[in-house]
């Protein structure tokens, strides 16, 4: 288990019968995220192993995000960097914007960039099933079983291509 986190216990806990089932996946060496189509596309090798459907982006879906606030999802090519066990959002994997590009476009007009786009769960506090609609500050939200399986199967350095 690449990140420590232990599904098997979490399961127990939940009993079988309240679970998604838990999605096996090999190692994913590259994730495209195609926002219109509201899919992430998960790569091993020259591989396409899974897609992940009816992913959730921020309230203001359309275009790249280009400031701290504007409630838009990335658009470019990012990695994934560092994982997050304690997400409020039940576990979160950290996409690296901004890039330099990022920050010197806020920059030239005054204003920030943002940060802490993440792709993560539902809400710690949401008993059930998942928030409707997109709802994000930006960040890329899925399913608890999914991110459980993308926390154990994507390492840190993934290149992750977000389009539009």
């Amino acid at each position: 288990m690449r990140r420590g986190f232990k599904l098997a216990p979490l399961l127990l806990l939940l009993g079988a019968a309240e679970a998604e089932p838990a999605l096996q996946l090999p190692q994913i060496d590259l994730i495209r995220v195609r926002k219109a189509a509201r899919t992430m596309e998960l790569w091993s090798g020259d591989r396409l192993v899974h897609v992940i459907e009816h992913i959730q982006l921020g309230d203001a879906p359309i275009g790249p995000k280009r400031f701290e606030g504007d409630e838009r999802t990335p658009e470019g090519r990012y990695e994934i960097d560092w994982g997050n066990p304690q997400s409020a959002y039940h576990l979160s994997l950290h996409i690296s914007y901004p890039n330099a590009a990022d920050r010197a476009y806020a920059q030239a007009r005054g204003r920030s960039a943002g940060g802490m786009i993440m792709i993560h769960g539902q809400p710690n506090d949401l008993e059930t099933g998942r928030v409707r609609g997109d709802w994000t500050d930006g960040c890329i939200a899925v399913s608890n079983p999914e991110i459980e399986a993308l926390y154990e199967t994507v390492p840190d350095g993934t290149p992750i291509e977000i389009n539009p």
